[in-house]
């Protein structure tokens, strides 16, 4: 019996030791993968790694392989040609038991993943012609390679809600507006190629391009609307499936391209294909309409020749929503959702409160009206400006700083210090310029998010450790000369009104 006893105690014993180890390691690998996070968004920069691995995730590590996983195939398939080697490093300096990664999509199970050994050489390069289904022989075609091409060139789905006549025209936006419209309307050779719209978040530019597009398509026009996420998925997906041709001439042979956001065009096989593609387009004389959150020239990660086609175009900026537009947007918002909730009621004062307090953008403007929607239905009470207030109070408190470009920057510390943007760019080392230099990469690095590799190309091409010393030098002198802090914060404060 007393064996018996000493027997299950040691088994206890042993199996507390084993649950206590296995959560060790849980941990272990947990913290090493947050290092490995830490350490794609220093190299690889904010911008890279918000849009690549923000939603890159570990899954599982057993027996040296860890799994990692993303919400969509185009990510997968994107860091897979991209950036996988560069993962497993940083991940091997990390944690030395990390032999290999494979890279799957979440919500699928890990056996297709688990039949071939990622990351190595081999492995990543045949893995893309096992996952794509074989070529069609050209006597008798099939549906397995076309349809992916045929679905991802249509193209997004144009909203039915973001028309013309739903759009609130203003004086920030008028000028986008009537070219849109013309360009919706025209017939005949492009007349604004290509049309390049550039705005904030939620100023009404996506509403604009799908207003165009509706308008287009009303006038018999062949448009494609793409998101630059879908256009580059369509193109890895037709190199995949060796359709690459196909979706090149498919595209160049329609009236109207629409792109949206191609801040988020990536790669340089893609770049060239999009630029290609924008070339042959334009010089056919069909309609481009882009959109990004910049103008052409502030795109630095994308391709020189492609920016230079773009800013040879029309070139509009969609203004920030000034009051009376604001108002105008919130009256036709209720309008609106009054159709469907015909007990939905809010006064003058109330719009005319909300309209004063949201400065930031459309979107912001939307919540608000939902809020207000929600309280009176839900509570059955009128709304008034104390609800209203309430309701409102935390899109008031996080309204976005101002995004400060490296431009600016650049001219302000110019003027500030009596030397010109060309001597902050060039070559010169006299000490008059060299300190206004380092102080205007030490503002970029600080009020920006564009990595030390970005600041330096925006700095007459200059290399990264060159950024990283102008910022240690001024952090060094800030924090013993109070006359420079002084005269750096006046600076940032300066460049964030």
């Amino acid at each position: 019996m007393f064996q018996d006893g000493e027997e299950r105690e040691k088994a206890l014993a042993a199996a507390v030791d084993g649950g206590d180890s296995a959560a060790r390691a849980a941990s272990d690998a947990t913290e090493a993968w947050g290092r490995v996070r830490r350490r794609l968004r220093a190299e690889l920069g904010e911008d890279v790694y918000t849009s690549w691995f923000a939603r890159l995730e570990l899954e599982t590590l057993c027996d040296g392989c860890a799994r990692l996983t993303v919400p969509t195939r185009f990510l997968k398939s994107w860091i897979e040609a991209h950036y996988l080697d560069r993962v497993l490093d940083i991940y091997r300096a990390e944690d030395v038991s990390v032999a290999r990664l494979a890279l799957g999509v979440r919500g699928t199970t890990a056996r297709e993943t688990a039949k071939r050994p990622e990351p190595t050489h081999p492995a990543r390069s045949d893995a893309p012609r096992r996952e794509a289904p074989a070529a069609p022989a050209p006597s008798a075609p099939t549906h397995q390679a076309a349809p992916p091409v045929e679905s991802d060139i249509a193209g997004a789905p144009l909203d039915g809600r973001l028309t013309f006549d739903s759009f609130v025209v203003g004086r920030s936006n008028a000028l986008a507006h009537a070219a849109g419209d013309r360009v919706a309307r025209h017939d005949g050779p492009a007349l604004y190629n290509p049309l390049y719209l550039h705005a904030g978040v939620g100023l009404g530019k996506t509403h604009l391009l799908h207003a165009i597009g509706h308008g287009a398509r009303q006038h018999g026009k062949r448009v494609i609307y793409l998101t630059a996420d879908r256009f580059m998925y369509g193109f890895v997906s037709a190199l995949k499936a060796q359709t690459s041709l196909a979706f090149k001439e498919k595209l160049r042979g329609i009236d109207l391209l629409i792109i949206d956001d191609v801040q988020f065009i990536q790669g340089r096989t893609i770049q060239q294909e999009f630029g290609h593609t924008l070339n042959a387009l334009i010089d056919a004389g069909r309609q481009v309409v882009i959109a990004a959150d910049r103008p052409p020239g502030d795109l630095e990660s994308l391709d020189e020749r492609a920016r230079s086609r773009l800013a040879g175009g029309l070139v509009v900026e969609v203004g920030n929503l000034d009051e009376d537009l604001r108002h105008a947007i919130l009256t036709a918002r209720i309008a609106a959702v009054k159709a469907a909730h015909p007990t939905f009621a809010v006064t003058a004062d109330v719009i005319a409160y909300v309209s004063r307090q949201i400065t930031t953008n459309g979107r912001d403007l939307e919540g608000a009206v939902n809020r207000l929607l929600a309280h009176a239905t839900l509570t059955g009470t009128a709304v008034t400006l104390e609800t209203a207030e309430t309701a409102i109070r935390d899109l008031v408190k996080n309204r976005e700083p101002k995004r400060v470009k490296i431009e600016e920057i650049q001219k302000l510390v110019a003027s500030r210090y009596n030397v010109s943007r060309s001597d902050i760019l060039s070559e010169r080392r006299t000490a008059a310029v060299v300190r206004p230099r380092q102080i205007a990469m030490y503002l970029s690095k600080t009020l920006t998010l564009r990595s030390l590799p970005e600041i330096g190309r925006r700095f007459g091409g200059r290399d990264h450790t060159t950024v990283l010393h102008a910022v240690r030098k001024i952090e060094k002198c800030i924090g013993e000369d109070t006359g420079l802090n002084e005269e750096v914060e006046l600076l940032k404060r300066m460049l964030q009104e």
